[in-house]
């Protein structure tokens, strides 16, 4: 069913625009344009914080955090709950202002709603299973006690391209664990945060144990935060070179940190695969969130004897793809994110023509309003192609080849990141022993997408510190404290 406009406008009108600050929404100066990627229209304005407004931000999670940390793990889960319910009832509306500020289709942006709610479900459960242990020291005498506790105040920095669930894995695992934070969304996606803390007040958390800054001046609003004693963690998605710059300022009061960065994940395809599957799992590796994923199959290894045969299918099923306003009904392929994206996609594609690669089908920026790019398929790449080291961050799929297993493996691991790979192949040995030898911190075997609340999400190498979800989620969260007593 198509969307109105009074939909569109009911859904807007209804995320407030300022800063959250201790339980309340301030308004500032200046404003930030949010644009809809479809149109390149401003379609709100929100607030832009200032330094200063960044530290009071966290004066307010300071203020709130013992309150918060002495809260019963039980209340803290029933608040997040709470949340999770209301975020479910009202999907079709935070999916529409993701598909608005972000672009990504409808489908999508509902299959995100599903995913990032899930998060709050799962640490609603996970509040009440923080537990220490009691022994016995081995020489006797003495009796070894160990608790976890709450590291302490948190700043969270999500990105744009899952603006809803990066902040849910953030807030979730902080929430459930006792911490109070200050979250900073990016400013091309604002919108869905600032409607997330709003259903968080609703569900009854208290002030102060989260607020939001928006800005547009990321750096130097972010450094005096990072760089204050009071703050104990900071965790962020975003690029690897931001991410590096982060680290270096938290090691001024050695922060607990955690890190989800960039991506250059290998699709191994072998040559004992189910073709079939094979492109139906590149399909959703490649084309999920329009490419805008760290997570994205950024480089199709496909074994030499059935490379032809796999380009041909998948070019077929990515050629066939409904580009347009993610709104409409029937869009699979929404517009990236801004007009830097369509360049630096253009570019990559550029490059790897001009060194040799054959281009199955798009291959051009799309005219007209919008950052529309097309679905593209590029064969003959070769490893010196600028797409073999970048993250391509849109809907552009090289294809590799190789003709061992070894070269397809030791090609997967030939990247400075690590952070999921996936293999395709009907042979569990040959399963197994790819999956131990990739260097990643992720493996997807047979399937094309990974993620699960339930398991922990990180990379090694230069894609990361630390996971998100799982039983290991929330221990990012915590300290562990030992405390030894004598009888």
């Amino acid at each position: 069913m198509a969307v109105t406009d009074e939909t569109v406008t009911r859904v807007l009108n209804a995320v407030p625009t300022g800063l959250l600050i201790g339980g309340k929404w301030i308004s500032t100066e200046h404003t930030i344009d949010v644009e809809n990627p479809a149109t390149g229209q401003t379609i709100a304005q929100v607030a832009d914080a200032t330094p200063e407004q960044g530290i009071e931000a966290l004066d307010a999670a300071v203020a709130a955090a013992d309150d918060w940390a002495a809260t019963d793990p039980r209340a803290r889960g029933e608040i997040l709950r709470k949340a999770f319910e209301l975020l479910t009832e009202r999907a079709e509306d935070i999916a529409l202002l993701m598909t608005l500020e972000m672009g990504k289709p409808l489908a999508e942006a509902r299959g995100e709603v599903t995913y990032g709610a899930e998060f709050f479900r799962w640490f609603s459960e996970e509040a009440v299973r923080i537990s220490g242990r009691f022994s016995v020291a081995p020489s006797g005498g003495t009796r070894l006690l160990t608790m976890k506790q709450p590291v302490g105040p948190v700043y969270a920095i999500t990105p744009w391209n899952f603006p809803l669930a990066m902040g849910t894995r953030k807030l979730g695992p902080a929430i459930a664990a006792g911490c109070t934070s200050v979250i900073k969304p990016a400013a091309q996606t604002p919108l869905t945060t600032l409607a997330l803390a709003a259903v968080l007040i609703e569900a009854g958390l208290p002030d102060g144990v989260v607020n939001v800054i928006t800005t547009s001046h990321s750096g130097p609003v972010s450094e005096p935060i990072i760089r204050d004693p009071r703050l104990r963690k900071l965790t962020f998605t975003g690029s690897t070179g931001v991410g590096r710059r982060l680290i270096e300022q938290s090691a001024q009061n050695v922060l607990k940190t955690s890190m989800e960065l960039g991506g250059n994940a290998p699709f191994l395809v072998f040559a004992d695969a189910d073709l079939d599957k094979a492109v139906e799992g590149a399909m959703l590796a490649k084309m999920r969130n329009i490419g805008e994923a760290c997570t994205a199959a950024n480089r199709l290894l496909v074994h030499s004897s059935v490379a032809e045969q796999f380009a041909a299918k998948l070019a077929a099923k990515m050629g066939a793809m409904t580009i347009g306003p993610g709104i409409e009904d029937g869009v699979q392929v929404g517009p990236l994110v801004d007009a830097a994206a369509v360049d630096k996609v253009t570019e990559l594609v550029a490059d790897a023509v001009d060194k040799g690669a054959t281009v199955l089908t798009g291959g051009a920026p799309i005219d007209g309003p919008g950052h529309f790019y097309p679905p593209t398929v590029l064969t003959g790449v070769g490893t010196d192609a600028r797409v073999f080291t970048e993250e391509i961050f849109g809907p552009v799929a090289p294809i590799i080849t190789f003709d061992t297993d070894e070269e397809g493996i030791a090609k997967a691991n030939d990247t400075e990141y690590g952070l999921v790979a996936y293999a395709f192949t009907e042979n569990l040995t040959r399963a197994i022993t790819v999956a131990e030898k990739l260097q990643t911190g992720m493996v997807g075997i047979n399937q094309g997408i990974v993620s699960n609340p339930a398991a922990p999400f990180g990379g090694v190498k230069a894609s990361g510190l630390g996971r998100e979800g799982g039983a290991e989620g929330i221990e990012e969260y915590l300290e562990t404290k030992y405390v030894g007593i004598k009888l």
